[in-house]
């Protein structure tokens, strides 16, 4: 059965609603929060967006494309050689973008 949640509430519709010290009582006493913090989380270890990243230095090992691949001349992804679709001007177009 749908339910349309736009729909005005009836005081007939609504089940057993008990009051707030009704519910306050059956919870049977207080509650704590858990937080799960570790001794070496701080504020140093988070990145914030936007934040300057001038002084760190990025190293990538590039690898060269095998023989069975080809890099899509419209997507720049390195696929395998069955997933050529055309050849183009521009040079090897994958499936993915032509279809």
């Amino acid at each position: 059965m749908a339910t349309d949640y736009d729909a005005p509430r009836n005081k007939d519709d609504e089940q057993g609603h008990e009051s707030l010290e009704a519910l306050k009582s059956q919870r049977g006493g207080a509650q704590t929060a858990l937080i799960d913090v570790e001794d070496s989380d701080t504020a140093e270890g988070i990145d914030l967006p936007g934040a300057d990243l001038s002084g760190e230095e990025l190293v990538v090992q590039v690898i060269p494309p095998r023989e069975d691949e080809f890099t899509c001349a419209s997507c720049f992804l390195v696929r395998h050689r069955s997933q050529v679709a055309r050849e183009g001007k521009n040079g090897l177009y994958c499936r993915d973008c032509e279809s």
